[in-house]
C-alpha cells in the first residue's frame, strides 16, 4: 500500500495535519495551565510525528511526499486554529465604555448572565460609562452581540486574564450557576 504514491502523499498529509493539530492544542493547554492534559497529549503526538517524518525521510527520493509534509503542516495549524475556537478554553475580560451614560445598561447585561462592573469614566467628549465583564471564552461572541444590540457605538477591548481571585462570579462558576 505504501508503494503507491497517491496513498504515500495522502497518508503523509493527514498525518502531519493530524500531527501539528495536535501540536497546536498542546500549545494552548500548556498556556492554560493543563500541564497533565498537555503531557498527555504530547505523548500521542510525538508517536503521530515520527509516523509521518519518518516516512518522508525514507522516501526523499519522491519530492511530493516533502510537499505532501508541508502541505499538510500548514493544513494543520489551520484545523489547529479552528479546533482552539470551538474548544474556547478560559475566559476574557471585555472592557466597554459606551457613548453615553446608561444606569440600566450594565443590569441589562447582568440579566444575560454575564458579571459587570461598571463606573462613570471621562472622555474628551464628556461623560461615558466603564464596565469591566468577565465570561468564558465561548461567551465571547453572545456577549459581543449583547453589547452591539444595546449600545452599537461602545468601545470594546478584550483581553485574556492569566489569574483571576475573589468575586461573585469566581464563586458562581466553581457552582455552576453561571448561565444557566
Amino acid at each position: 500500500m505504501l508503494e503507491n504514491s497517491v496513498v504515500m502523499v495522502a497518508i503523509i498529509l493527514i498525518i502531519n495535519i493530524v500531527y501539528v493539530s495536535f501540536f497546536t492544542i498542546r500549545m494552548i493547554l500548556t498556556l492554560k495551565g493543563q500541564r497533565y492534559l498537555a503531557a498527555s497529549l504530547s505523548m500521542v503526538e510525538v508517536v503521530i510525528y515520527v509516523l509521518g517524518l519518518g516516512l518522508v525521510l525514507n522516501n526523499l527520493d519522491k519530492i511530493q511526499n516533502l510537499i505532501a509534509y508541508a502541505v499538510g503542516y500548514g493544513i494543520g495549524v489551520i484545523v489547529g486554529m479552528k479546533i482552539e475556537e470551538k474548544l474556547a478554553l478560559g475566559y476574557i475580560t471585555v472592557n466597554v465604555i459606551t457613548a453615553q451614560w446608561d444606569k440600566n445598561l450594565p443590569n441589562l447585561i447582568r440579566e444575560k448572565g454575564f458579571g459587570v462592573t461598571d463606573w462613570q469614566a471621562h472622555g474628551l467628549e464628556g461623560n461615558r460609562m466603564a464596565m469591566q465583564i468577565l465570561t468564558p471564552r465561548k461567551y465571547e461572541l453572545k456577549l459581543y452581540d449583547t453589547i452591539k444590540n444595546l449600545d452599537p457605538k461602545a468601545f470594546i477591548i478584550v483581553y485574556e486574564p492569566k489569574t483571576i481571585y475573589g468575586g461573585f462570579w469566581v464563586k458562581s462558576v466553581k457552582k455552576g450557576k453561571l448561565f444557566k
